[in-house]
């Protein structure tokens, strides 16, 4: 696991939301720890490397918590819908070699045959991977793929060490001619934008 995971946690005593109010003006973020059959541990992370690690879904951590490490797998990041500042986290106690259940996001990759549209139905799938070998995301190539063509979950390359739970029949990407009206849609839709100014 890369170095840049490696963050120092402080125990949290105080809680509420004064206390996580001052805790995100330090520059810190207040975060719950599940996991194991153990109490839930209630910890302070620093906000600017999280920040920082959680661009990247299903992040692990390796953390200090007053000395003692252990690992925790990022399982839900609640954010402020306005100031998009990370409010709180969700982490769940891993093991190393243990296997996680996560949703990894599809990025497609190549054009589809010219004149074709695609369309991404499933934009993540669910696997399960070894907790420090989690993959970033799984990559979907649509290159010359024809009208008709369809990418079930089952067709998708998965990297070693990780099992699909997903329906293998579910439908990824599929591939169709353009529809009409979709096209007249877009011609109406940019004749009214050039007219627009001029009616103002």
């Amino acid at each position: 696991m890369a170095d840049d995971n490696k963050v120092v946690a402080e125990t949290r005593t105080s809680f509420g939301k004064g206390a996580a109010r001052k805790l995100r003006a330090a520059g810190k973020i207040p975060a719950v720890m599940y996991g194991r059959g153990t109490e839930p541990k209630h910890v302070a992370l620093p906000a600017h490397q999280i920040g920082l690690i959680i661009r990247k879904s299903n992040a692990v951590l390796e953390l200090d918590i007053d000395g003692v490490e252990s690992l925790a797998l990022v399982k839900d990041v609640q954010k402020d819908p306005v100031l998009r500042i990370i409010e709180h986290l969700d982490l769940i106690v891993v093991i190393k070699g243990e296997k996680v259940t996560v949703d990894i996001p599809v990025h497609l990759e190549g054009e589809s045959s010219p004149g074709t549209v695609h369309y991404v139905d499933a934009t993540t799938l669910s696997i399960e991977a070894e907790a420090t070998h989690i993959p970033e995301y799984v990559v979907v190539s649509i290159e010359g793929l024809e009208a008709g063509a369809q990418v079930l979950a089952k067709d998708v390359a998965l990297p070693t060490g990780s099992t699909l739970l997903s329906d293998p029949d579910l439908l990824v990407v599929a591939v169709s001619e353009p529809d009409e009206t979709e096209e007249e849609a877009e011609a109406a839709a940019e004749a009214e934008s050039e007219e627009a100014p001029a009616a103002e």
